[in-house]
């Protein structure tokens, strides 16, 4: 019985065998083409159906959205990664087949293998894209090799932050106010935040091809709903680079209410990539001149001044960025001091990173342009740190801005002056020449003391005090043509003369004499308060 088991055992060993001389041997059948990813090309082990219905290896969705890849399948079709279910029937098919036709079941393939595919398939799209002639490739990459001049700014870039050391003992005002050219006219102030900058032509050639392939802001909206953290950093990263590039175009099409409103979760998000990415986004879609009132009409300015107060620091300076950029639209100034605005942008301009700063002085600037505004900075205490600034010589050219715009009204002239702000501007005008302080700042101190000169019968006993006369003589024998007109003005103030008075012995001042006048003119010069354009 034992030596019949052992045959029978050898026997259906035997017959089992795939020997090379039997004529049966079984050809093993090509899979069908279902069970097949269309990315890898290999018989599926773990299939998933993405949201437009086709089915793939879970391992290719996952590389392919890492990489920002979608590819365009063999019928034609582009298929939508944003939410992937088990296929569980097509799953059992697989392994049926395998067993009836005698093909090992396979195993789920390796990552790097599958990366190696897909960035060999974005090589070759890339090489062969219609959407992209060969011309028009030369141009990119001319633009990519010989860039063009941009601000000195780079926070919003995705690359890694670099670390920025300002000196603050110099006016900021000649790098960030002032645009580049001779040509430019004086002091034309920035149109956008120091904390953004434009992309680099490389980036903005991979973010066109993706936006041709996904569209626009229902695609983001999709996105924004899902639960995986690692798909909404996908998104949120994408967002920032598609409103990165300089299109006034796609910034408006993209700033819709689905999502200004799906995005408002992430910018309150504790994952720092969400956070920060989020209101980069933002700060962006800003920008646009059409997008400023929308944003704020969406509810996201009080999000803004939270990330002012606690956010990550990167996210701060964006924050800081977008405030001034809505402010810039004057129907904006008053609903974000009204929002609260205004004491964070205060506290980031006395102790935010560089950034933060530079872009919270700017925003101060253009929020004070409305009095209403000015009257709260006053009740917040700003009058001691503006003026704690300028004294450290921290963001001199900036601070000054803000004075000046404070010195207009006759609540913020009396506190200023109680600050003892006439002393503050003298003594900066008078290191001036030692100082790098710029012919625009010294401009805007002349501006700030004669606005102060205004109305005010503590004026004259104050620049006594600081010995204002030579200084301001000074200013009238070297000063620009405009900081001369100012400085003129309060020293005939100084001298006791009426400002109604007509030609005036401009020597006689100098020489600190009794000015002469030819002739009065009955009539009131008719620039009147802070004429000057600063």
């Amino acid at each position: 019985m034992g030596g019949n088991g052992k045959f029978r055992i050898w026997k259906i060993s035997f017959s089992k065998s795939s020997s090379p001389s039997s004529p049966k041997s079984p050809i093993k059948p090509d899979p069908p083409k279902e069970f097949l990813c269309p990315v890898s090309g290999s018989l599926i082990s773990d299939p998933v159906v993405v949201s437009s219905g086709q089915t793939f290896e879970r391992i290719s969705v996952q590389v392919c959205k890492d990489l920002g890849f979608v590819p365009n399948l063999s019928d034609g079709s582009v298929p939508d990664f944003s939410a992937i279910i088990p296929n569980l029937a097509i799953k059992t098919s697989i392994i049926n087949w395998c067993r009836e036709s005698h093909v090992e079941i396979p195993t789920s393939p390796d990552y790097s293998s599958i990366e190696t595919i897909i960035r060999s398939r974005i090589a070759a799209s890339a090489s062969a894209s219609p959407l992209v002639g060969d011309s028009e490739m030369e141009l990119l990459e001319g633009v990519e090799n010989n860039p063009p001049v941009l601000f000195s700014h780079a926070a919003t870039e995705l690359n890694p932050r670099r670390n920025n050391n300002y000196d603050y003992s110099s006016s900021s005002s000649d790098v960030s106010v002032i645009a580049n050219g001779a040509a430019t006219p004086l002091l034309p102030f920035a149109t956008r935040p120091d904390c953004y900058s434009s992309s680099s032509a490389s980036s903005e050639i991979a973010v066109f091809h993706e936006a041709q392939v996904w569209g626009e802001d229902e695609f983001f909206v999709k996105k924004f709903n899902s639960v995986d953290v690692t798909e909404l950093e996908e998104a949120v990263i994408l967002l920032r680079k598609r409103t990165r590039a300089n299109d006034e175009y796609v910034r408006v099409s993209l700033c819709t209410h689905k999502l200004l409103q799906g995005i408002k979760p992430l910018l309150v998000s504790r994952y720092p990539v969400l956070q920060t990415n989020s209101v980069a986004s933002i700060l962006n879609l800003s920008l646009a001149k059409e997008n400023k009132v929308k944003i704020v009409r969406s509810g996201i300015v009080p999000i803004l001044v939270d990330l002012l107060r606690g956010g990550f620091e990167e996210s701060q300076e964006h924050a800081a960025g977008g405030i001034f950029s809505l402010a810039l639209a004057d129907e904006n100034k008053m609903a974000i001091g009204v929002l609260g605005a205004l004491q964070p942008l205060l506290l980031a301009l006395r102790s935010g990173s560089a950034l933060t700063r530079r872009d919270s002085a700017l925003a101060l600037y253009h929020l004070t342009l409305v009095n209403s505004n000015r009257s709260k900075l006053i009740k917040l205490g700003a009058v001691g740190v503006l003026l704690g600034m300028l004294r450290s010589r921290v963001l001199v050219g900036r601070v000054v801005l803000v004075v000046c715009n404070l010195a207009v009204s006759s609540e913020c002239r009396s506190a200023l002056l109680d600050g003892d702000a006439v002393a503050c501007f003298v003594e900066i005008l008078r290191d001036g020449g030692e100082s790098d302080l710029s012919e625009s700042t010294r401009e805007n101190c002349v501006a700030a003391l004669y606005s102060l000169s205004h109305g005010s019968l503590r004026f004259k006993g104050l620049a006594k005090e600081a010995r204002a006369t030579e200084v301001l003589q000074a200013v009238v024998e070297h000063g620009s043509e405009r900081a001369r007109e100012k400085a003129k003005r309060i020293l005939l103030m100084l001298r006791g003369r009426d400002e109604a008075e007509g030609e005036i012995d401009w020597e006689g001042v100098m020489e600190g004499g009794v000015s002469r006048t030819r002739y009065r003119v009955p009539t009131r010069y008719s620039n009147g308060l802070n004429s000057t354009e600063f």
